[in-house]
């Protein structure tokens, strides 16, 4: 029987729920939609396994595990510390070393960029948290090159997420390095979210949240029309006139509600959705940047370099390979 991928995140006493409901909605629901799909094996870890642990909200809960599974897991997840101001316990600093010196994955969302930053592996690192606790997470550990603007950062073995709901953009990210982009589109599909999320939380920091009027129905029809023409040539006119609206205005609107530009988002639209193909093996390089749109396999290349942090033959050449295996 193949060994599955066992994925350890941590419970801890006064922990918001929703982070480990997401890492658990993702990693720990069976899924038999996926057919043969090797699903993965969920730990919920704590110091003190069998202890009642405290939840935001007046409930309490209790993991099975402690943290010996979670330094053995293939992928461990911190998705937040009880105060960012305080010392990460030498318990879960110890548990965390042992497992990056295992080859595990290493994983945090939100304030659980503290627990990684006290291990010292985020060092010289890029790395990100939530918003507000970046400059906090900044001056106390200045060797690391915190972001705020991003939703996540993956830097091979170590993978941070900002807020809350980003933690749900990383644990697809993590679906898809490991299954596919088809595999993470059927979970996202289940967890009613897009699979991918373009721009950043700097669209979110301090921003006043204006009343949302009939206008951005159209640059929902605009997106939605999109998504059905990418292999067409696309215009922020075409785009503008499927929303029923001025470029001017549709632009405006369409920038405050994604945090990117419409053609930004266009060409992040054909990058994602070239994925499927160059995993599938069929079709050459230049085929496949026609099939979603590129008017040229070079202008392809370059954006998906920059999107992907790679080339579409390394790409392909990674799930070739995996398929082999």
């Amino acid at each position: 029987m193949t060994k599955r991928h066992a994925v350890a995140v941590l419970a801890f006493d006064g922990m918001a729920p929703f982070e480990l409901g997401v890492v658990v909605e993702v990693f720990g629901l069976s899924r038999p939609e996926l057919g043969d799909v090797p699903w993965y094996e969920l730990r919920v870890c704590a110091e003190e396994p069998g202890r009642d642990l405290r939840a935001v909200g007046g409930f309490t809960l209790r993991a099975e595990y402690g943290l010996d599974a979670l330094a053995s897991a293939d992928t461990v997840i911190v998705p937040g510390v009880a105060e960012t101001g305080t010392e990460v316990s030498p318990a879960l600093v110890d548990a965390l070393l042992r497992a990056h010196t295992r080859g595990a994955r290493l994983v945090s969302i939100c304030s659980g960029a503290f627990a990684l930053a006290a291990t010292g592996l985020l060092e010289g690192r890029r790395a990100t948290t939530h918003w507000r606790y970046a400059r906090a997470l900044a001056e106390r550990h200045p060797g690391i090159d915190v972001d705020p603007d991003v939703l996540y950062v993956d830097t091979g073995d170590v993978l941070t997420s900002a807020g809350s709901a980003a933690g749900i953009d990383l644990c697809l990210y993590l679906v898809r390095a490991d299954h596919g982009a088809a595999v993470a589109n059927a979970v996202a599909r289940r967890f009613v979210v897009p699979p991918h999320r373009e721009g950043g939380q700097a669209q979110f920091i301090e921003a006043a949240v204006g009343d949302i009027d009939h206008e951005d129905d159209g640059v929902t029809r605009s997106m939605n029309w999109a998504l059905r023409h990418l292999h067409t040539p696309l215009s922020v006119t075409a785009l503008a006139e499927a929303a029923y609206m001025s470029e001017r205005s549709f632009a405006r609107h369409f920038t405050r509600r994604n945090g990117v530009s419409p053609m930004r988002w266009v060409i992040t639209q054909r990058v994602a959705a070239s994925l499927p193909l160059l995993e599938s093996g069929e079709g050459t390089v230049d085929e496949v940047a026609a099939a979603v749109g590129f008017d040229s396999a070079a202008t392809y290349r370059h954006h998906f370099g920059r999107q992907m942090r790679t080339t579409p033959t390394a790409y392909r050449r990674t799930f070739t390979h995996a398929a082999a295996c």
